[in-house]
Formats: C-alpha cells, sequence, structure tokens
C-alpha cells in the first residue's frame, strides 16, 4: 500500500511540475527579452534589430533589450547564446556569417545547426561590386578584361576573412576566371576608407556603406549580387545581366537556444511574422536596404542548412583557406 501511495504521490507531482511549466510557457514572457546582436551597435545587423524589436515589445507586452557582443565575425555572441538558458529570455540575431564560421574557425563551441532553434528569417541585403573612381572599368567585362590582361595586380577588399565581402570576391574569382588579390581588413569602415582613397581597386560593398559614396561619385558600383535588381539603384545591372551570375549578401533572421520550449518558439515566430509584414516596419528596412524575405522558423531552418552546405561546397573546390 505505500509504495503504491508513493506511486501516486510521484504522478502528482510530475504532472503539477508539467501544469506549472504549461502555464509558464502559456505566460510567456512575464519578463524582459535579451536580444544578443553579434556585431557593433550602429551597423546594420544593429538597426535592423532595434526596428524588429521594437515592434515585438509591442507585440508580447514585454521590453526587448539589444546587447551587442561583437568580435570574431559573430561567434563570440553566438557561443554566448547558445549555452544561454533555453527559456526565451536570451534570443540571437543570426546572420551570413552564422553559417560560413564553420569553415574557417576552430572550435566553435557550438554547432551552427544542432545548437539553436530558428525563429524566422527577416530580410536580405545585396552586395554591390564598385570599384574606385580612377579603375578604367564601368561595366563587370570591362573589370574581368583588365583583370585578365594583368593578373594578380587587382586588388578587393572585404571586411574581414569569412565576411561576405570576402567570399563574393572569391566567388568572383572563381565565376568570372581572374585573379585578384584579397586585402582583408577589421571591420567597415577602414576598407571602404581605403576604396575612396584609392588604395584598394574593388570591394563588394554592402548598400549601407555604400550608397553613399556611389552617389557622392567616390566608386562606380558595376553590378549587384541578386537575382532582381535592387531598388534603391535600380540602374545597375544585376551580377547575371552582367554575365557573371552570383547571389551574395547579408541577411539578418532570429533564433533561440535549440532546447527552448517549442510553444515559446511558435510564439515568437508568430509575433516576428506579424512585425516584418508591418508596412511601416517594411518602409524603414527597405530605406536601409534591407529586401524582406521573411521565411517561418522551419523554412528559415532549411535555408541556414543549405547556405552552409553551399558555402563548404564552395569552399572545397575554391583555394579559401579554411580550418
Amino acid at each position: 500500500m505505500g509504495s503504491r501511495i508513493a506511486a501516486l504521490l510521484c504522478a502528482a507531482l510530475l504532472a503539477c511540475a508539467a501544469a506549472s511549466r504549461g502555464d509558464a510557457q502559456d505566460a510567456y514572457p512575464t519578463h524582459p527579452i535579451r536580444v544578443v546582436v553579434p556585431y557593433p551597435a550602429g551597423g546594420l545587423v544593429d538597426l535592423v534589430t532595434r526596428v524588429i524589436t521594437e515592434r515585438m515589445a509591442q507585440k508580447l507586452g514585454q521590453a526587448f533589450l539589444v546587447e551587442s557582443r561583437a568580435g570574431a565575425n559573430g561567434t563570440i555572441a553566438t557561443a554566448y547564446v547558445a549555452h544561454a538558458e533555453p527559456d526565451g529570455y536570451t534570443l540571437l540575431m543570426i546572420t551570413d556569417s552564422h553559417g560560413v564560421n564553420p569553415l574557417f574557425y576552430r572550435d566553435l563551441g557550438y554547432d551552427s545547426i544542432k545548437d539553436f532553434a530558428p525563429i524566422g528569417l527577416i530580410g536580405k541585403s545585396p552586395l554591390a561590386l564598385t570599384v574606385h573612381v580612377s579603375v578604367p572599368a564601368r561595366s563587370v567585362a570591362e573589370l574581368i578584361a583588365l583583370a585578365r590582361a594583368d593578373p594578380g595586380t587587382i586588388t578587393y577588399g572585404s571586411i574581414g576573412v569569412g565576411s561576405a565581402s570576402h567570399l563574393a570576391g572569391e566567388l568572383f574569382k572563381v565565376r568570372a576566371g581572374v585573379d585578384m588579390v584579397h586585402v582583408p581588413y577589421r571591420g567597415g569602415a577602414p576598407a571602404v576608407n581605403d576604396l575612396i582613397a584609392g588604395h584598394l581597386k574593388t570591394m563588394f560593398l554592402s548598400p549601407v556603406s555604400g550608397l553613399p559614396q556611389i552617389k557622392a561619385g567616390r566608386v562606380v558600383a558595376l553590378a549587384i549580387a541578386a537575382l532582381q535588381r535592387f531598388p534603391l539603384m535600380p540602374e545597375v545591372p544585376t551580377m547575371a545581366e552582367a554575365g557573371v551570375p552570383m547571389e551574395v549578401g547579408y541577411w539578418v533572421g532570429m533564433a533561440a537556444p535549440a532546447a527552448t520550449p517549442p510553444a515559446v518558439v511558435a510564439k515568437l515566430e508568430a509575433a516576428l511574422a506579424e512585425v516584418v509584414a508591418d508596412r511601416d516596419v517594411v518602409r524603414r528596412l527597405t530605406e536601409m536596404g534591407v529586401v524582406m524575405t521573411p521565411l517561418t522558423a522551419k523554412a528559415f531552418g532549411d535555408f541556414i542548412r543549405a547556405d552552409l552546405k553551399g558555402w563548404a561546397d564552395f569552399a572545397a573546390q575554391a583555394t579559401l583557406k579554411v580550418n
């Protein structure tokens, strides 16, 4: 009889605990949510995050606190969130670097797929192939001709090894069949400054840093590395139109630690979906150079896996320095 009573008490306690967890998930969120950005404040990812979280706070009735943890191409912030409490109160903004960092860094301390629960993709920001005004090329074909005529003399800059600007340059070299010299920088500002000064010949620039320089006539945009023309530069052809098909740019989405309860992830996914469909949010992000390409949590997970595989396959056939 005693053992039977003990078993019943144990079952009751387990049922109460399960009910308590269910109630907590239904009530989520009950206090502010921290969103970790893997890049410095003031950059594109940070700006997108602040627009998105401002509206998500309104939807969910709790403050969203944006925290920058920059360094090592996003791996510091990513590792931090991977090991955070999976309760829905610590989230991560993940970007294009998420799928390529395993190629360039040893011992990340996390798995880009297994350690995260995707919430949703927000949008993409395509890169523009630009040249300094002194370069005698006003089309992709002319740039290719220059590079082939004098191999190894044209420099292209990037914001760092493994960045989208680096990978775009390497992909261009392969697709165009040219030899150019990679010059990596620590961040966008010094790279753009050297491009403006003519120390670099070419670079794939983001709209945020590139558009002001293009409009000022300091650099020339030859093509957009996207499937469609970029709304903020409609006169610039796509790389496919220029004869070198390629799609490379920044993308940004939201994720949580892998063990976050499905009900919490679903609530965040629904709120994010509403926010990215908001006309004012779309307008504000479009003005920043973001092309809205929202995806559900499942579709975003598939997107991340495909992105990681695509760059791994490319690294295997190209001369990229991987770990």
